[in-house]
């Protein structure tokens, strides 16, 4: 896309400046209320790539990621134009809300319309100053309130652009995901915006493996674009697992939850994963997989109700070779890092 003369907001964009532009939302009952994007942009024009967090209110994960991003060196070699939004969701951040106070999903609201519901106008303004003026969007994403995801990248796999972008990435699973109505990756797409999905860690809650695969993933995903050099010196790496479904296994009783496979654990079909106890009973109730795959999202919660979801199982074929990867990338991901500022910062515990 070319991009010689960038405006956003009325606000123009010179090459090699790094600005911030608070765009106007509408006000918190009486307080004005504003979404802050930080735009830094190379000497040289190049693809623009928005990354965004805190579409939901309670994810919390990104906001670090990007914290993290914006102090890299690096990105004073930019070619091209960043567009950085840590908290799409402001009023969501400030109730610990998943949703905004209309209680609507944002991420069911786009493209949205200034004469829409709250969640339709933030949408809208998110979607038209920002998503519409973009090459690509790397959008982060936990799992919802009391459940937690293996670092994974969604995308759809059948598209050979976006799936060579999300394996670049470095997460340990990419999976194809189905567009849904409403969701900012769907009406992106419509509009001829690419987006990858990357989901991981658990709501309300930092997670240091999967802030660094967040951040070097970013990276990676500039350079494989070209708007970054390359490494020097590339070190071997392995190809993520790639799949193509996934499904929930829900829990048939209700009861107190004791789960025994953990994130990122192998399963063979008919083994037991966890066990549902009854509080007052000597019952105890299996909860078994039904197929082979690798756990990629997981409840926290021990108090369950029959039916609820209590793990996100990807489907594999060769279990082996899956363990192996998941390793690797989990071992990568807590390496010192090529950026001296990434292994300055504190680890979070």
């Amino acid at each position: 896309m070319p991009n010689s003369k960038l405006i956003i907001a009325d606000t123009e964009i010179l090459r090699g400046t790094r600005v911030t532009i608070n765009l106007e939302l509408p006000k918190l009952y009486n307080t004005p209320t504003n979404l802050p994007i930080r735009v830094i942009r190379g000497k040289k024009d190049g693809p623009i790539v928005f990354v965004s967090a805190a579409i939901h209110g309670d994810e919390l994960n990104g906001i670090e990621i990007i914290r993290r991003l914006r102090k890299l060196s690096i990105l004073n070699k930019l070619k091209g134009t960043l567009i950085l939004v840590p908290i799409v969701n402001v009023y969501g951040i400030m109730n610990l809300s998943r949703y905004l106070p209309d209680r609507r999903d944002l991420n069911r609201s786009f493209p949205g319309s200034i004469k829409g519901s709250l969640a339709s106008r933030v949408a809208k303004t998110f979607f038209d100053e920002v998503v519409l003026r973009c090459d690509l969007g790397i959008d982060l994403h936990t799992a919802s309130i009391h459940k937690s995801n293996l670092p994974q990248v969604r995308t759809n796999i059948d598209n050979e652009y976006t799936f060579k972008l999300a394996k670049s990435f470095g997460a340990p699973v990419v999976l194809h995901s189905e567009l849904r109505d409403g969701s900012l990756r769907g009406t992106a797409q419509d509009s001829g915006v690419p987006i990858l999905l990357y989901e991981a860690g658990e709501a309300l809650r930092f997670d240091e493996t999967s802030i660094r695969i967040g951040v070097t993933g970013i990276i990676n995903v500039l350079r494989e674009m070209q708007m970054l050099p390359s490494v020097l010196k590339k070190k071997a790496s392995k190809s993520p697992i790639i799949t193509k479904n996934s499904n929930w296994i829900r829990s048939n009783e209700s009861g107190m939850l004791r789960t025994i496979k953990a994130l990122g654990d192998i399963v063979k079909k008919d083994e037991v994963i966890a066990y549902i106890d009854e509080p007052l009973d000597d019952d105890v109730y299996e909860i078994k997989a039904t197929f082979d795959g690798v756990i990629i999202g997981k409840s926290e919660i021990p108090l369950v109700q029959e039916g609820d979801a209590i793990f996100h199982i990807a489907k594999l074929k060769d279990l082996e070779s899956a363990e192996s990867k998941l390793e690797y990338f989990n071992d990568s991901a807590m390496d010192e890092s090529e950026f001296h500022e990434l292994n300055n910062e504190e680890i979070i515990e």
